[in-house]
């Protein structure tokens, strides 16, 4: 069985807080990373994941085709469209570089696999700031984004909705049983070459929650949950059907 190589760009954060203590106060900083799950959930398979945190996306995303050459699929993942296109040379020295929000378009027109997960950075994101609307990623995506805050939180936690005719789909091989509960996604709208495969319940506006598309000769797909905390609770990643889900996602995704 040959390896595929996954970049995962993403699902990290920093976390500034200060503490009082009657009179005093002082501060301390943390990092966090929601990718653990998914780390864990590919090891041992078929799939090689090099995670790229958020912090060093920002310039150390490829910008040539050739880099992005070495990777059979992207995973952009709770980060936003800024990190990758105000590169310090442009946002600190006012120098040009290249788009690489074209550059991963045009790589996924050429054969390339490219997929977008939920959270609070991604698609339009919280008070609007993924900003991925009217951006070359979205116009290679098989969703488009909203032009404001685009969360639906669900605190009581919803199950995914399947259409009984989609089960064959390959996406949910070796998934049975009831879907664990999940707590939120963002809102999107599905492009009519698109096929969705399952959505929030109709009682929240039947949104679509796992959608594949084509962009050239590329293959794309989204979904519009998390991967790891909060939309996605820790029952979900203890099922089953966690670590088979995501391998199918990026089977399907790099199938020849």
């Amino acid at each position: 069985m040959s390896q595929k190589n996954i970049l995962l760009v993403g699902e990290t954060w920093v976390t500034s807080a200060t503490h009082f203590k009657g009179f005093d106060q002082f501060g301390s900083v943390t990092f966090h990373s929601g990718a653990k799950a998914v780390i864990a959930a590919l090891a041992g398979t078929e799939f090689t994941l090099t995670h790229m945190p958020a912090h060093e996306a920002v310039e150390a995303f490829p910008f040539t085709h050739q880099e992005l050459n070495r990777y059979d699929a992207i995973l952009l993942s709770d980060i936003g469209a800024n990190s990758l296109l105000l590169h310090p040379d442009v946002w600190l020295q006012g120098k040009t570089v290249i788009n690489r929000l074209n550059l991963l378009r045009d790589w996924t027109a050429g054969g390339g696999a490219l997929a977008m997960f939920g959270g609070y950075l991604s698609f339009q994101g919280i008070d609007g700031k993924a900003r991925w609307r009217r951006t070359a990623v979205e116009q290679a995506l098989p969703v488009e984004c909203l032009p404001y805050d685009d969360r639906i939180e669900v605190p009581e936690g919803f199950r995914a909705a399947i259409d009984p005719a989609q089960r064959q789909h390959p996406l949910f091989k070796g998934i049975s049983g009831e879907w664990p509960l999940l707590l939120g996604a963002n809102e999107v709208i599905a492009k009519s070459d698109s096929e969705v495969l399952a959505r929030l319940p109709d009682e929240l506006g039947g949104h679509p929650l796992l959608v594949t598309g084509r962009h050239g000769q590329g293959r794309t797909l989204v979904w519009t949950s998390d991967i790891s905390p909060h939309w996605l609770p820790q029952s979900f990643i203890d099922w089953p059907g966690y670590k088979q889900l995501l391998v199918n996602m990026l089977g399907w995704l790099t199938a020849k």
